[in-house]
């Protein structure tokens, strides 16, 4: 298990700090796997993601230039960029496609795409009529990258884009979206 974890690590899929314990980080990196190897997301490491994790699989921002955040809402995959290079891949779950209803107004589930900054950010737990966001970092009107203890391989979000409670903490942890900084969603 802790070679999986080193090896996630080495292709910069974010789980922590490897530990040798199979548990949501790690099952959320290997969403990410699969995600850009184009496999099925289960979350399982069979034959086909051990041959992706055995030819390095690599997530690749769109671009090579510049530092922030850039979600591929194709694969479901948000990237944190320094300076062109990926330091981290994190598995991410988006607008759903759904109709819903929000103080009996109908709106469609969709994660805006185009180039955002950060304009605001919560240090802590924001409760809306949409649910609770974990410490999020805001990108467009009521819009965030937040941490939700519930990030499925598939789109089901209001339109936020979603990532665990974890990585969420270790974003901030280490500073790496501060207000002003780019979001790059497409």
């Amino acid at each position: 298990m802790l070679a999986l974890q080193e090896r996630l690590s080495a292709l910069h899929y974010w789980l922590g700090t490897p530990d040798g314990h199979f548990g949501d980080a790690t099952e959320q990196a290997v969403y990410a796997l699969q995600k850009v190897a184009g496999l099925a997301t289960d979350g399982v490491v069979g034959p086909a993601t051990t041959a992706a994790l055995a030819s390095g699989v690599v997530a690749r921002p769109r671009s090579e230039n510049g530092s922030g955040v850039q979600v591929d809402l194709h694969r479901g995959v948000l990237m944190i960029v320094r300076d062109g290079a990926l330091l981290a891949a994190l598995n991410t779950s988006t607008g759903g496609g759904y109709v819903y209803y929000d103080n009996g107004v109908a709106a469609v589930a969709v994660t805006p795409v185009g180039q955002f900054r950060v304009e605001r950010e919560v240090d802590g737990l924001v409760v809306s009529s949409l649910g609770e966001l974990w410490r999020p970092k805001y990108f467009y009107s009521g819009y965030a990258v937040h941490g939700e203890s519930y990030v499925p391989p598939e789109p089901v979000s209001h339109g936020c884009v979603r990532v665990s409670v974890e990585a969420m903490d270790w974003i901030w942890e280490r500073g790496l979206m501060p207000v002003g900084s780019s979001v790059w969603i497409y």
